[in-house]
């Protein structure tokens, strides 16, 4: 008979050992508290009619003693769970990224190799994982029980989270947010692999990586016409874009994250980079939440790799005005097609 769930990654083993210190001490307080009011009950019952109860004056230090323990017993509980929500929520910076979509009633998934999973996932074991998440349509949640990993995902929004499976095994994958009439259903497996055995995995049958996927939508839709790659067009330049802070129109500032480059395909005028015109249409309802995450990772790619073929460095970034002189585009122009 086993007592625990089977535990698979270094968060699992973490949270359950704060289980166990949660459960310990309400054990503790329960089991205090009830032979307490049981002592009480008997030492102190009424025995005659006649029986006058003593006054009793209290004590200042029993007072001190049952504020100051469960107080400084509440905070180790805080402090250790805090430290572990934080750790929880940073990701390492060698995670590897894989980017999850929900949609009733499946679950999507693509590796930045070009590898795409439908209601399945692979991971190499002892590699931190990172998932980046969003949904198509309604609330659903991630969850991998043996992982002790569950994370909302929710419709335009992405979350991350975090992990490092710790024994190789297929596992379950549950949606753990009611999402329809088939949420039963939405389930699937991860498994974990040998680090050659995922690398092998991994190399076969991907259609290109993600980066360059997201390439050809740029081109498909147009958008090298605005965002030139070698000199300043009539929209912000992408190159060294990602990750940068980016001056708006009105003088506040933004971080050039994945939720700012989605915002800006779906909802352009949200956000105005300073010393730009808003003349770019949204392209809400024409391209999926798959296409989202690969023009993302093309636009990613290009702060290290250069905008095609341009090496990173000699193209302005999108936070940068542009040149003093630049040709001007008429308010007219605004209405006409302009992609991201």
């Amino acid at each position: 008979m086993k007592w625990f769930p089977t535990v698979a990654s270094e968060w699992a083993l973490q949270w359950e050992y704060h289980n166990l210190y949660l459960h310990f001490w309400i054990a503790f307080f329960t089991v205090v508290i009830f032979l307490g009011v049981f002592w009480f009950a008997v030492k102190y019952r009424r025995r005659s009619e006649d029986e006058q109860p003593r006054p009793i004056l209290g004590s200042n230090i029993a007072e001190i003693v049952w504020t100051l323990v469960p107080l400084l017993i509440a905070m180790s509980m805080f402090a250790w769970g805090a430290a572990l929500y934080f750790e929880y929520a940073s990701p390492p910076e060698n995670a590897i990224e894989v980017y999850i979509t929900g949609k009733q009633w499946m679950w999507y998934a693509q590796h930045p190799e070009g590898q795409r999973e439908i209601n399945e996932l692979h991971v190499p074991v002892g590699r931190p994982i990172k998932l980046t998440m969003t949904s198509e349509d309604v609330i659903h949640s991630f969850f991998v029980p043996v992982f002790r990993l569950k994370r909302d995902v929710i419709p335009g929004r992405y979350t991350t989270i975090w992990f490092t499976a710790t024994k190789a095994g297929r596992y379950h994958l549950f949606c753990a947010e009611y999402c329809g009439a088939q949420h039963s259903r939405m389930g699937g497996w991860v498994y974990v692999m040998e680090p050659a055995a995922y690398e092998e995995w991994l190399s076969g049958g991907a259609a290109g990586s993600m980066a360059a996927q997201g390439e050809k939508l740029f081109a498909q839709f147009g958008c090298a016409s605005c965002h030139l790659s070698g000199q300043q067009g009539r929209c912000p330049n992408l190159t060294n874009v990602f990750g940068n802070r980016v001056e708006l129109s009105g003088g506040a500032t933004v971080v050039a994250d994945a939720t700012y480059i989605r915002e800006s395909i779906l909802n352009p005028a949200a956000k105005v980079v300073a010393g730009f015109q808003n003349i770019m249409p949204s392209f809400q309802g024409q391209v999926s939440e798959q296409n989202l995450l690969q023009l993302i990772a093309f636009i990613r790619s290009l702060s290290s790799a250069g905008s095609l073929g341009v090496p990173a460095g000699e193209a302005g970034g999108i936070g940068q005005r542009p040149p003093a002189t630049p040709a001007r585009v008429d308010r007219r122009t605004q209405g006409r097609p302009r992609q991201p």
